[in-house]
């Protein structure tokens, strides 16, 4: 797509696949001139577990886009999520005999840093430096043209379970498209929604989807770990549809009219009309009781977050603090 300055991003979520359709100018200013958004059917947890379903959402998102966009569609950058993803920091160094350091030598120490890390059943979509040290001295981003003795370099490599990754990108192809690269979908997310500041003083960023929750941590201006929780907006769904004895589409729809995160927050008096699930008439429940089905779950939610933000071992090093972003 390079010879009309056409991006195109395909998000194949769990409960929606969204295409985006960006033209860039020859100055760098990116214009939206396509968008589209369908329901996702055969996915579940990021995870590809119906090939045709899949297939035939992407089709329908790719076709809609290039409508509006008025160009035709080739090859796409995918965001790639899910509870397959996995995330390591390694650190690698070299010598460097007393000269100045290339772009060569940062190839090859990333390289080292890498070297031995990768299982042989898991993907890399990732290798993002953390910091380079020239002769002890940290904190570099930069190193070319330094004079040093010894490189050192922090990475944060991002890896897929392969056959995952393969049904992802299969279920591109079958679609028509080719893939141009894979994006972790919190990285990507990350560079619509955080500051430079925010990076640099540390901060942590929650994607909250459809059926996973992913997590990202910044620190110093890089990437400090990466994990995701295997619970999202689809399980408010199910809590409101059994608690409130509703079908999973009404569900839905009532979370996103009428849902409050807190009890505390509602009228007590306010009530509202959902269909039955069962026979025909509706029925009246109360806003305090559908905000007590969500609030536990969220909480649920966020303490597992919060845990694995522990974990990182950056918890108490985030004073930009959390931001929040996705379809939930």
């Amino acid at each position: 797509m390079a010879e009309n300055n056409i991006i195109v991003g395909l998000d194949v979520g769990t409960t929606k696949i969204m295409c985006l359709v960006a033209e860039v100018s020859g100055s760098g200013d990116v214009e939206i001139i396509g968008v589209n958004e369908q329901p996702s059917k055969g996915l579940q947890r990021g995870i590809v577990l119906n090939i045709e379903s899949t297939v035939k959402s992407i089709r329908q998102a790719i076709v809609d886009a290039e409508k509006m966009a008025g160009t035709e569609i080739a090859n796409v950058i995918v965001g790639i999520a899910g509870g397959h993803i996995r995330s390591i920091n390694g650190h690698g160094m070299i010598t460097l005999r007393n000269r100045e350091v290339t772009r060569k030598d940062l190839d090859r120490v990333i390289e080292s840093a890498t070297a031995g890390a990768q299982p042989a059943d898991r993907e890399v979509i990732h290798v993002m430096p953390q910091e380079f040290i020239v002769d002890g001295e940290r904190k570099i981003k930069d190193p070319v043209g330094l004079y040093g003795v010894k490189l050192e370099a922090k990475i944060h490599m991002v890896t897929a379970q392969v056959t995952q990754a393969q049904n992802l990108v299969k279920c591109v192809h079958q679609a028509g498209l080719d893939v141009q690269s894979l994006v972790l979908e919190q990285v990507a997310s990350s560079e619509a929604v955080l500051t430079p500041d925010e990076r640099d003083v540390g901060v942590v960023l929650l994607d909250c989807g459809g059926g996973t929750t992913d997590i990202a941590v910044f620190c110093d201006g890089s990437i400090k770990y990466t994990s995701n929780i295997t619970i999202g907006g689809d399980f408010l769904d199910n809590d409101i549809s059994f608690g409130l004895g509703s079908s999973k589409k009404d569900a839905k729809e009532i979370k996103e009219r009428y849902g409050i995160a807190s009890a505390d927050l509602v009228d007590q008096d306010e009530d509202i009309r959902i269909d039955k699930i069962a026979g025909s008439g509706r029925k009246k429940v109360s806003k305090v009781e559908l905000a007590n089905i969500i609030e536990p779950r969220l909480e649920e939610i966020f303490t597992m977050a919060r845990r694995e933000i522990m974990r990182s071992g950056y918890y108490d090093m985030l004073p930009a603090g959390c931001v929040i972003t996705g379809g939930s």
